[in-house]
């Protein structure tokens, strides 16, 4: 597995705030991120969070209770500015899901935060949720999956978007989308611009996942 040397901007780490709104997987990320080389803080402060080189969103659990909770620390305003200004996000998990238009749940759907167009739904397989290692097939022109295009990660959920409904008009870039399947086919990262997103857990998926923050870490 090769490693992408990681951006220093004036002889320092870049900086990355994990953007903390009592969601879990917290603590590890952070860990992940710094083992990866980044200068990398815990934090639910709105201006750390907006001067951060990069911001990664976590997320477990339900996607109405993270939405909630993300309203609640105006995590939603924080992310739209961000990106507003082509300043790098990470989602991870149902962090990523939130990114997307909705998400239905017990029949109900939910609000996400509408970066991206489409709703998330129960993933159509025999067994839920989706727990453990799966492979990938990594986007055109991935920049996350350099190096670890044939790698496992893990994964821990029941939900995904499974389609991708954003037309990208010329001259800018197509997103680079990466797929998996667990029963029906899914989206496992999204790279579309200042704005990345995975499903599966990069901090938990050992060294193929430290490989994938360091190659988002050198972006910054």
């Amino acid at each position: 597995m090769s490693e992408a040397p990681v951006a220093v901007t004036g002889g320092r780490r870049p900086t990355v705030a994990v953007f903390d709104y009592g969601s879990g997987n917290v603590h590890s990320a952070v860990k992940a991120l710094i083992r990866a080389g980044a200068d990398a803080k815990l934090t639910g402060d709105r201006v750390e969070a907006l001067e951060a080189d990069g911001l990664v969103v976590p997320g477990v659990g339900a996607f109405a209770a993270v939405r909630e909770a993300l309203a609640a620390h105006g995590g939603d305003e924080i992310i739209g500015r961000r990106l507003a200004g082509g300043r790098p996000v990470l989602g991870i998990c149902v962090g990523m899901q939130v990114l997307f238009a909705g998400g239905v749940e017990r029949g109900a759907e939910i609000d996400g935060l509408a970066e991206w167009p489409g709703i998330v739904t129960e993933l159509d397989a025999p067994v839920l949720p989706h727990m453990g290692w799966n492979t990938v097939e990594p986007g055109e022109h991935s920049v996350l999956f350099r190096g670890i295009e044939n790698e496992r990660f893990y994964f821990v959920h029941s939900f995904a978007a499974q389609n991708w409904e954003l037309d990208v008009i010329p001259p800018f870039p197509q997103p680079a989308l990466t797929w998996a399947t667990h029963g029906s086919r899914f989206l496992a990262a999204v790279e579309n611009g200042p704005l990345s997103a995975t499903q599966f857990h990069p901090e938990k998926s050992g060294e193929a996942g430290i490989q994938l923050l360091r190659n988002w870490i050198s972006t910054l």
